[in-house]
């Protein structure tokens, strides 16, 4: 199976005046198959965004490497960077930052439209991802008419919507109730496992984390497997 992301040695830190610095990261190896579904379980202050944010290309580490689907990023110009970042990473937030403005299916079709797919092209996938999340009845629909799991379930079609090797989650059903947290979680895993891109995904829930193929910890700058 092909790493979807592979974090190897990673290091950060920021400074605090002239001679104060804050280690976040200490180190990090970590490698996402694809296919494969991690769960990222960190305390509060312990990194969690940074470390993701450098492994969606958002922020450079201070030493080590970060390979999207066996491509090396390392020193790659901002331009490729953030090109990288459109065809190959998605991202997922606790809100879903839809465009209110725009239905459903046109959140999804819009990635595509700025990664140079013609219209018919990017109105089909949108309406094949939202078929695929049980949402396709409601693909005409603004965000506004839409519940909140609806929302966070458009939110994943349109991170998914460029074909990524890799999709990045914050706390993706933090914002939810019991229930539609477990339909969201539904709808996502089954996309990742339909698609084969690798998924990590930063929790706080310990139940949702278990039921993901593996479980990582996140504390004082290092990473290790988890329960």
């Amino acid at each position: 199976m092909n790493d979807a992301l592979r974090l190897s040695g990673i290091e950060k830190g920021y400074h605090l005046g002239k001679s104060n610095e804050i280690r976040v990261l200490n180190g990090i190896d970590l490698m996402v198959a694809g296919g494969e579904v991690v769960a990222l379980v960190a305390p509060s202050g312990a990194g969690k965004s940074t470390l993701l944010h450098i492994a969606g290309l958002l922020d450079a580490p201070d030493a080590g490497t970060v390979f999207i689907g066996g491509q090396d990023m390392t020193g790659r110009a901002d331009r490729a960077r953030t090109q990288a970042r459109r065809q190959n990473i998605g991202f997922v937030y606790q809100f879903h930052h839809l465009l209110p403005e725009f239905t459903a299916a046109e959140n999804i079709a819009l990635p595509q439209l700025a990664n140079g797919a013609t219209p018919a092209v990017a109105n089909a996938r949108a309406e094949d991802l939202l078929t695929r999340v049980g949402l396709s009845h409601r693909s005409g629909h603004r965000p506004a008419e839409l519940s909140g799991g609806e929302q966070q379930r458009v939110a994943f079609c349109r991170a998914l919507a460029n074909g990524p090797a890799v999709l990045l989650a914050d706390e993706p059903t933090g914002n939810l109730d019991p229930g539609t947290s477990d339909t969201v979680f539904d709808a996502l895993v089954a996309l990742v496992k339909e698609t084969g891109m690798g998924a990590l995904i930063a929790t706080h829930n310990l139940e949702l984390a278990a039921r993901m193929d593996r479980v990582v910890r996140l504390d004082a700058g290092v990473l290790a497997n988890g329960g």
